[in-house]
């Protein structure tokens, strides 16, 4: 195992994992995407990680620090003027870097106190999705046996499982090999060695899984049917006989 690489990301990985926690209390109705970006950009640097979105290639540039989704937005979504009003579905994706190094993380919430039960499952389930796939990871384990663990608790709770967009492998750089599906076959795939990071990220709807980039900001992905959609993410570390998740808060 590379020992600076793994040190790296754990510590950033711990960063990031608690400035989510802290995002999530943080966000209330009445607020602005922007202020919430504005807001997450500075807690970057105050606590002593870059912002990741920065570094993007000319021409590639993001608007903004964090990836922010409202209900039938998917994932990648700029931040705007958006208000948030009690009961939406927001989705945050957040890349750090820290001593050379990236981690990833997502979760999806509810704002407010109020909520449709179908996206309180919807969230739910995708999560359950997520941890059942981390669950896989160990040194020798295949990529399928992940995507098809995540597949399974997808359609199980009846939901629209995404496959244009997977999760991938981490490290120097925000996306790396492997690809990690959230659907696919046991035992197929490119076999996990110690050391190898990877993120794991399930991305579900209450609708139809076709879905679209906004035209107008050319990052937004929403959903072609109008329909919710949920996004989770952590950055998992491989162990010989297991894993250990790198983006989790204290």
């Amino acid at each position: 195992m590379d020992e600076k690489k793994i040190d790296a990301m754990r510590k950033g990985g711990k960063i990031l994992g608690n400035l989510l926690r802290d995002l999530k209390e943080y966000v209330k109705p009445g607020m602005s995407e922007k202020e919430v970006d504005a807001w997450v950009r500075e807690e970057i640097v105050k606590r002593g990680a870059g912002v990741a979105y920065d570094m993007l290639p000319k021409g590639e540039e993001f608007p903004g620090a964090i990836c922010i989704s409202v209900n039938d937005e998917l994932v990648h979504g700029a931040p705007s003027d958006y208000v948030f009003e009690e009961g939406d579905k927001v989705s945050f994706d957040l890349d750090v870097f820290y001593e050379g190094y990236f981690t990833d993380s997502a979760f999806t919430m509810i704002v407010g106190e109020k909520g449709s039960p179908a996206v309180k499952k919807m969230i739910s389930v995708t999560e359950s999705a997520m941890w059942e796939g981390i669950e896989q990871v160990k040194a020798g384990a295949r990529i399928g046996d992940i995507s098809a663990a995540v597949e399974k608790v997808l359609r199980a709770g009846k939901l629209g499982v995404i496959e244009n967009y997977v999760g991938h492998g981490i490290g120097k750089s925000m996306h790396e090999a492997p690809e990690v599906p959230n659907y696919g076959r046991k035992g197929h795939g490119y076999k996990l060695k110690a050391g190898d990071t990877i993120c794991i990220e399930p991305m579900s709807c209450l609708g139809k899984p076709k879905n679209y980039v906004d035209k107008e900001n050319g990052w937004t992905v929403k959903m072609k049917d109008g329909s919710i959609g949920c996004h989770c993410e952590h950055t998992v570390l491989v162990l010989e006989n297991g894993y250990e998740v790198l983006t989790l808060a204290d």
